[in-house]
């Protein structure tokens, strides 16, 4: 925690904060609008792995697998899956360092609340362990083992668990300081 809490200190420049939060956003708008509407063209509207924040089992993964096909499944392997390596990271830092610029504002940098900024790291492990079992089960197609895919959709509702959690406790800090901005904005 000592090594984020420096991490944090030394980045919550607000021009730091905002320039990785813009280039964080485009990767994930590119993903929203090119590598994951390029993959699920093959999926015969069936939701990719990455896109179920609930889980999926065997039988979705053995379906979804074959719907996508030879193509689809290299579309996901090469297009999709590449792009959502870079994202989890750009996530973590960009999304850790917002929350600790916010906490900042609040005076708050200090306090228990601090422990949120690790959501978003956490967030994006399990999304890069999601991205390694994807590739697992891609590769191993047709043979997919009923392990890799519980293994993998942990790694999911992790991924999905932490990053709700994390957007909650975004909300709450963006309505608290946004509170503080209109009672200061008041007293004067």
């Amino acid at each position: 925690m000592n090594r984020l809490k420096a991490f944090i200190e030394n980045n919550v420049q607000g021009w730091k904060v905002l320039s990785l939060f813009v280039l964080t956003n485009v990767v994930y708008g590119l993903m929203l609008a090119v590598t994951i509407p390029e993959t699920m063209a093959f999926a015969n509207g069936m939701k990719l792995l990455d896109m179920m924040p609930l889980g999926y089992d065997l039988e979705y993964v053995i379906e979804l697998f074959s719907a996508l096909g030879v193509q689809g499944r290299s579309t996901y392997l090469t297009c999709q899956i590449p792009v959502d390596m870079v994202y989890p990271f750009l996530f973590g830092c960009s999304y850790s360092l917002l929350f600790g610029y916010l906490l900042k504002k609040l005076n708050r940098l200090d306090s228990l609340l601090f422990y949120a900024c690790a959501l978003p790291i956490l967030a994006g492990t399990a999304d890069y362990l999601e991205n390694i079992g994807i590739i697992v089960l891609l590769n191993t197609y047709p043979d997919v083992m009923p392990i890799e895919v519980q293994l993998t959709m942990l790694c999911s509702l992790t991924k999905s668990l932490t990053t709700s959690l994390y957007f909650i406790l975004l909300i709450m800090v963006l309505i608290w300081l946004g509170l503080n901005l209109l009672l200061k904005s008041k007293k004067t």
